[in-house]
């Protein structure tokens, strides 16, 4: 985290409570300024979170893609970046309860044009709030921000008593609200409360909200890089680390020792069993974790994905790792590659629900109308698979979603359609997984309440969705 030296500014007359209006309007006036190219590291730090959140509250657009331009074009040392970052996130997993607290702090709606205003309110309140920054620090510093906006500057005076406020109040009126309703959309907690009951929904809504821990999968001998890396060895055979830092500081990066790969994330590609020698297509491969695994199980591999710089990244992980595979730029859904492979993983293009903990701009952006859509492609891409694939071979499908309609459902509606494919069981003990992991249907499902029983900070995992399919032999 960034040291600021700030001085402390005039506090206006306190003002009475009122909401916070949601948005903010861009008009054809609208223009804001970014800080100094020459401004202090800790402001320039802040004001790449703001720009990557007004992005995607305003512009709808995804944060990685936003943060990475924002932070890149800035030059951004990686303690900064990594603040900043941690700034933009904290705002997204939490923007509900903020918006209440600070609504709580203003005497009316903001009506005006306000440029960044917002978003300058909402990381100030986050950094007070839940990143134990020192007040004068973040507050002077939103201030500052306010000024060097165009639209917002008429508001520094009032963001200066808002977040005062927030300072003094805020801890007390966060502890009364309700973390789930305020930060989860209506629709996705009723989807998770109709398929999974209101219990499950509730841990799961809540584990979602929590920043994910750092996984490794290596690629061999998991106990002594745990001891390395000073992390634990889970019994799936992953690696999670206490603490990371930098994570291209850590032993064994250059090397190419390991990658980085949620817990459940690696799951579906050990499901296709014992692949040496064996041709296997990754459907959707980018950014190349599953990938890395068919390679590094002997496999191989042909690796298709639709976007040329996803699978130019791929490539470069693959190098790194010291692994090879087969690229192709082309639509899963439409990939003909003119011969049949022993084995098939699909990992599909889904609403992504069970990565919030590491995406929380699903929260903001994703619409219940988009479970649908991406069913219907996810069906295309089953569909163009089974036709790819040698009789007696085995398919493996998975999404990192919540949603019936993208797991389960899917899979029933794809073997109705195809009956010459059934689902084979998982075996649970083989692969270190809980049995209460696996479904009646005999499908994977991981929720990121799973692993509770870790020490804090390392519990849960990404919420997966697997089936493992089989091929009748002629």
């Amino acid at each position: 985290m960034s040291s600021d030296s700030t001085t402390p500014t005039k506090t206006p007359k306190p003002r009475k409570p009122g909401p916070l209006r949601e948005n903010p309007r861009r008009g054809k006036d609208f223009k804001w300024q970014t800080a100094p190219v020459r401004a202090p590291a800790g402001m320039v730090a802040r004001d790449v979170a703001v720009s990557a959140l007004f992005s995607v509250f305003v512009e709808k657009r995804a944060f990685d893609d936003v943060f990475n331009k924002a932070a890149d074009g800035r030059h951004l040392e990686p303690r900064d970046r990594g603040f900043a970052r941690l700034i933009a996130a904290t705002v997204l997993r939490h923007h509900g309860e903020l918006r209440a607290v600070i609504a709580n702090c203003l005497e009316k709606p903001l009506r005006e044009r306000q440029g960044r205003l917002e978003q300058i309110l909402l990381a100030g309140a986050a950094q007070l709030l839940f990143l134990d920054t020192p007040p004068h620090a973040a507050i002077s510093l939103a201030v500052d921000q306010c000024r060097a906006d165009s639209a917002a500057k008429r508001f520094a005076s009032l963001t200066n008593a808002v977040l005062r406020r927030v300072a003094r109040e805020g801890r007390d009126h966060l502890a009364t609200l309700d973390a789930i309703t305020l930060n989860i959309p209506p629709w996705l907690i009723a989807r998770w409360q109709a398929a999974y009951g209101d219990q499950t929904a509730r841990a799961i809504a809540l584990a979602s909200l929590s920043e994910a821990a750092l996984d490794l999968t290596v690629k061999s001998d998991a106990k002594d890089w745990a001891e390395r890396l000073d992390g634990i060895a889970l019994k799936s055979g992953s690696v999670r680390l206490k603490s990371a830092g930098r994570i291209e500081d850590l032993e064994g990066y250059d090397a190419g020792h390991w990658w980085v790969q949620d817990a459940a994330a690696a799951l579906p590609a050990k499901l296709l069993g014992d692949i040496a020698g064996k041709d296997v297509a990754d459907l959707c491969a980018a950014p190349g974790g599953k990938t890395a695994q068919l390679a590094a199980a002997g496999a191989h591999v042909t690796a298709v994905d639709k976007s040329p710089g996803r699978l130019n990244r791929l490539k470069e992980n693959l190098s790194r790792l010291g692994l090879d595979a087969e690229t192709y730029v082309a639509d899963a859904a439409e990939f003909a590659p003119g011969r049949l492979f022993d084995a098939i993983l699909i990992d599909a293009p889904c609403t992504a629900t069970g990565t919030i903990r590491r995406h929380p701009d699903i929260l903001i952006l994703k619409r219940d109308e988009d479970v649908a859509a991406l069913a219907a492609l996810q069906a295309r891409i089953l569909n163009g698979a089974a036709a790819s694939l040698k009789p007696g071979g085995t398919l493996v499908y998975c999404t990192c979603s919540f949603e019936p309609e993208e797991g389960s459902a899917q899979i029933d509606d794809f073997l109705k359609a195809h009956p010459e494919f059934r689902r084979a069981p998982i075996d649970a003990a083989a692969l270190g997984l809980d049995p209460a992991w696996i479904s009646p249907a005999c499908d994977l499902r991981t929720l990121p309440s799973h692993l509770s029983e870790l020490p804090e900070g390392m519990t849960g995992m990404d919420g997966f969705f697997a089936a493992k399919l089989i091929r009748a032999a002629p």
